[in-house]
C-alpha cells in the first residue's frame, strides 16, 4: 500500500462525496476541480458542491425514493448528507439546504483534511492507466475531457437540456398578495404562495408561450431533447393549458386562512385559486427565495417582464435568473459494473450525475459507492455491490450493465434515472396500498443496509483501516 494514492476528478457532489470517503479510509487522495480557470453555464462560484439548480435534496420522509437514499446514504456517514442536514432551512416535507454555506462547509471540509491535495486545474485527458481514478466530472464535463472519454469509451454520450430556476429577493415581494403554508400542511408553512385567478393563469400562459427564448449553444429547438423531470416553464406551458396547474401551479393541498374555514366545502371551491406559484427559502432567513418549478430558457428580459406578472411578484427583483445547459452523460449500462468501473478498465470509476443518476443525492450516492470501491481498490481488496434491495444498490445496479441487456432491447436511449421504489424488487407479500408498500420498501431496504454496513465495516477492520 506503500505511495498508493487515488486521483477524483471534480469537486461537484460526487467527487466531493467520493474524496471524503477515500481519504477518511487512510488513502491519499488528489481532487482536481477546474473552476475557478475554466467555468461552466451553470456555475457561479468556485466553491465544492456547488447546486447549480434547485436547493432542494427531495422528501425527508424515508418512506419516499429520495427520502431513503437519504436515509441509507446517513447510516454510511454520507458527507453531503450530513452537512445537508446541517444547513438545511424550512421547506415543508423537502430537505432543502441554504446552498452558500452547504457548498461552503464542503469546500472547508474537504480543503483541511490532510489525506486530500487539491489542485485547481483542469484535466483534459482521463488519468493514466496506472492510476486508480473516479470521474466524477458531471453533467457539465469540459469539452477537451468529453472528447477523451468519447474516445476511450467508442461511445458517443448522450445529452439533455437543463435548466434552473430563477432567485429573487425576499424583501421584493408583496406581502399582502402571498400568504405562507406547506402543501397539506406538512411540516412548518415555510413556501411563499402566489395565488392566481383562472384569468390572470391565463394571460400568464399565453406570455409564457410567447416569450422570447435565450440562444443556448448546440440548443435545437425543433429537436431538444429535455429531461422530463426539469421542464423549462414555457415548454409545461405549451404542452397544454391544465399541464401547468397539475405541475409547479398546482393549487391543490393548499390554503391561507384569510379565505375562510378549509373544511367547509363550499367555501373551498368557490375560494380556492385556481392555480399558485411558489417561493421555498434558499436561506434561512428568507432574504433569497427560489421560484419553484421555474426553469427557464426565457431571456433574462423576458425573465423580468413576465414573471412580474404573478400576483405579489410585481416589484420583484432578481438575484439570478433562470438559465439552459446541456448535460452530457455516458450510455452506464454498455460501460459500467454496479461497482461503478468501467467494464474496460477496472481501476477506473464513475460517479454522479455523469453516469445518468438524476438528483443530488444520487449523485452523492455514486460518490460515496465510487469512493468506497476505489478505498478497496487500493489496499488490493474486491469492491462491494449494494444490496439491490436498498435505494442505492436499485439505482446504482439500474445505470449499470446489469441493465444493459434491458436497456439494448428498448429502441429508445437510456436515459437519466432519479430514485424510484419502481426500481427495487417486489416484496415477497404483496401489498396493494401504495402508503404501505412504500413504508415496506422502507423498513426492507434499511434492515438490509444496516446489515450489509456491518460486513463493509469488517471489510475495512479486517485490512487494519476503520471506515
Amino acid at each position: 500500500m506503500k505511495n498508493i494514492e487515488v486521483t477524483v476528478v471534480g469537486a461537484g457532489l460526487a467527487g466531493t462525496e467520493a474524496a471524503w470517503q477515500i481519504a477518511n479510509s487512510g488513502i491519499p487522495v488528489n481532487l482536481y476541480e477546474m473552476r475557478p480557470s475554466v467555468t461552466t453555464p451553470a456555475h457561479s462560484t468556485e466553491e465544492f458542491g456547488e447546486l447549480v439548480c434547485s436547493n432542494s435534496f427531495g422528501a425527508i420522509s424515508s418512506d419516499r425514493a429520495a427520502g431513503l437514499l437519504s436515509s441509507e446514504l446517513r447510516i454510511f456517514n454520507s458527507l453531503i448528507i450530513n452537512t445537508a442536514d446541517k444547513f438545511s432551512v424550512p421547506a415543508g416535507g423537502a430537505l432543502a439546504v441554504d446552498r452558500s454555506k452547504f457548498s461552503c462547509e464542503l469546500t472547508k471540509i474537504i480543503s483541511d483534511h490532510p489525506l486530500i491535495k487539491i489542485h485547481r486545474e483542469e484535466k483534459l485527458i482521463i488519468p493514466d492507466m496506472k492510476e486508480i481514478t473516479v470521474l466524477a466530472t458531471g453533467p457539465l464535463t469540459s469539452d477537451k475531457l468529453a472528447r477523451d472519454i468519447r474516445n476511450f469509451t467508442g461511445i458517443d454520450s448522450c445529452h439533455f437540456y437543463d435548466a434552473a430556476s430563477p432567485i429573487i429577493y425576499g424583501d421584493s415581494i408583496d406581502h399582502d398578495l402571498i400568504f405562507k403554508a406547506s402543501r397539506y400542511d406538512k411540516g412548518d408553512p415555510a413556501y411563499f404562495n402566489c395565488p392566481m385567478n383562472k384569468i390572470k393563469y391565463l394571460e400568464f400562459r399565453e406570455e409564457l408561450i410567447n416569450g422570447v427564448q435565450a440562444k443556448v449553444k448546440d440548443f435545437d429547438k425543433e429537436s431538444a431533447n429535455f429531461f422530463e423531470g426539469c421542464l423549462p416553464i414555457e415548454e409545461l406551458a405549451r404542452r397544454g393549458e391544465e399541464t401547468m396547474r397539475y405541475g409547479p401551479l398546482k393549487s391543490i393541498g393548499l390554503w391561507d386562512p384569510k379565505w375562510g374555514d378549509l373544511n367547509d366545502k363550499e367555501n373551498r371551491l368557490n375560494k380556492r385559486p385556481y392555480a399558485i406559484v411558489q417561493l421555498r427559502k434558499e436561506d434561512l432567513e428568507g432574504k433569497l427565495l427560489n421560484m419553484v418549478g421555474f426553469q427557464t430558457n426565457l431571456r433574462w428580459s423576458e425573465q423580468k417582464r413576465i414573471f412580474r406578472l404573478i400576483p405579489g411578484l410585481e416589484n420583484a427583483e432578481f438575484v439570478r435568473f433562470g438559465v439552459m445547459h446541456r448535460n452530457t452523460f455516458l450510455e452506464s449500462p454498455k460501460l459500467l459494473l454496479p461497482t461503478l468501473q468501467f467494464l474496460s478498465r477496472r481501476n477506473l470509476f464513475a460517479a454522479g450525475q455523469i453516469t445518468g443518476t438524476e438528483g443530488y443525492v444520487a449523485a452523492a450516492a455514486g460518490g460515496l459507492l465510487a469512493g468506497l470501491n476505489a478505498s478497496l481498490l487500493a489496499r488490493n481488496l474486491s469492491p462491494i455491490v449494494f444490496p439491490n434491495e436498498t435505494m442505492t444498490g436499485s439505482l446504482l445496479n439500474f445505470i449499470s450493465n446489469k441493465n444493459a441487456l434491458l436497456s439494448s432491447q428498448k429502441k429508445n436511449k437510456f436515459q437519466p434515472m432519479p430514485p424510484s421504489f419502481g426500481l427495487v424488487p417486489e416484496l415477497d407479500e404483496r401489498i396493494k396500498e401504495k402508503r404501505l408498500r412504500y413504508i415496506a420498501y422502507k423498513d426492507r431496504s434499511l434492515k438490509k443496509l444496516k446489515e450489509f454496513k456491518n460486513k463493509v465495516d469488517s471489510i475495512f477492520i479486517k485490512s487494519c483501516i476503520s471506515v
